[in-house]
């Protein structure tokens, strides 16, 4: 594995190929962004002149690769953080909600929340976010369905998270404008 500040590349030779395969910095979501596959050096020009097979595609290793990535500690310390990052924020919409009841600046932060979980490839965000604000499931799910009716969150079909909205990330925007001057 090979790793600088932009990504990591995990590299598998296949015969007479080498495959490379990026992830972007950040927490593992998913499968590599780029895949790239070279002749390997010194690989037989006649099996190079013969071009990339689907064998050699279909024993690409994407599981092994994902697992080696996940297991490395550059990778965990960066999980770490954004993990910290994302419960001090659910935190802060628990705080919001306590203080200010379901307000706009409670419903943009829980979205903002929300999608960091799925964007971070949370396996249950809902019951994690439900912890932090100290409040149930349901009662966090009928937040959410609130802040996509009012226009904070867009709707991704079959999956969690979506996409702020302008209205979400200006009222954040306002919100922490509004705090720095409190001080």
């Amino acid at each position: 594995m090979k790793a600088d500040e932009s990504g990591f590349e995990i590299t598998q030779g296949q015969g007479a190929w080498v495959i490379r395969m990026w992830w972007p910095t950040g927490p593992i979501t998913g499968g590599p962004q780029r895949i790239t596959v070279e002749a390997a050096e010194g690989a037989a020009v006649r099996d190079v002149a013969r071009g990339i097979s689907t064998t050699v595609l279909r024993r690409l290793d994407l599981a092994a690769a994902m697992k080696l990535a996940e297991s490395a500690p550059e990778l965990q310390e960066g999980m770490a953080d954004v993990t910290a990052k994302v419960e001090q924020a659910g935190e802060a919409a628990g705080l919001l909600l306590t203080n200010e009841g379901v307000s706009a600046p409670y419903l943009a932060m829980l979205a903002a929340t929300y999608k960091s979980m799925a964007d971070m490839g949370a396996p249950a965000p809902v019951p994690w976010l439900a912890r932090l604000i100290s409040r149930r499931p349901e009662t966090v799910k009928d937040h959410l369905k609130r802040a996509r009716r009012e226009g904070y969150l867009t709707t991704v079909a079959g999956k969690a998270g979506g996409e702020l909205t302008e209205k979400a990330t200006s009222t954040l925007a306002a919100f922490g404008n509004s705090e720095g001057r409190r001080d």
